[in-house]
């Protein structure tokens, strides 16, 4: 069912692109996705080549650009890379974009320092088959920022018509789910920033345990080393 299940993903995202421009700044600028580039910054040195996977508009690509990393996005929706190719300038170099699917990703074995993955696995049919794929393209002792959405993360209701044995093209995991498979691959988790739902008091979240914290997260963006 892969190629179908990738077939309905680049439909929807086509007919999303639009939605998701008109929204993507502020999430990255002020909202869910702020924390994620500063958090990228406490681990991946400036000037490492880094990968964007599903990149959407190509607005984090940017701003990883923005902070001195030579970036390749790359997303599933040809509408998302036209997103992207216009955020272009003639005189901008070491930022670019292309249409790439992340199970068969068109790049060398280990080519990047890094890349990033934001609520991308979550779209595929098998994660563990593009967690090994991501994997390929990074380089021993490189980094792997993925974030996971959590319980509150209204996104996952993508999956919901599953439990009317429909079919869906997005697979829902807990982050402690992505955790266990990060491990069970031999990578190594240098860090985590969780995103919490608007309205969870952050003053007695750090007195709770790891599960309980987890359990009131919009996402949790992991750090893996290679």
């Amino acid at each position: 069912m892969t190629k179908a299940w990738q077939e309905q993903l680049r439909l929807k995202w086509d007919e999303n692109a639009s939605f998701w421009n008109s929204r993507s700044q502020e999430m990255w600028d002020n909202g869910s996705r702020k924390a994620i580039v500063p958090f990228f910054k406490e681990h991946v040195e400036p000037n490492s080549k880094v990968l964007d996977l599903g990149c959407g508009d190509g607005y984090g690509s940017y701003k990883l650009w923005k902070e001195g990393y030579e970036v390749t996005g790359v997303d599933l929706s040809e509408e998302m890379v036209k997103l992207c190719q216009a955020r272009l300038s003639d005189s901008q170099d070491r930022l670019s974009f292309q249409q790439a699917d992340m199970l068969d990703l068109p790049f060398q074995d280990q080519q990047f320092d890094a890349l990033m993955a934001i609520n991308a696995l979550e779209w595929t049919e098998v994660p563990i088959n593009a967690l090994k794929e991501i994997s390929r393209v990074v380089r021993p002792g490189g980094y792997l920022c993925i974030g996971i959405l959590g319980p509150t993360a209204a996104p996952r209701v993508n999956s919901y018509k599953r439990l009317y044995n429909e079919v869906v093209i997005m697979n829902t995991m807990m982050p402690w789910e992505f955790e266990q498979l990060a491990k069970e691959q031999s990578f190594e988790i240098v860090g985590r920033e969780k995103v919490y739902k608007r309205g969870v008091d952050l003053k007695h979240v750090g007195s709770l345990p790891e599960d309980m914290q987890q359990a009131l997260t919009f996402m949790t963006i992991f750090m893996l080393k290679k």
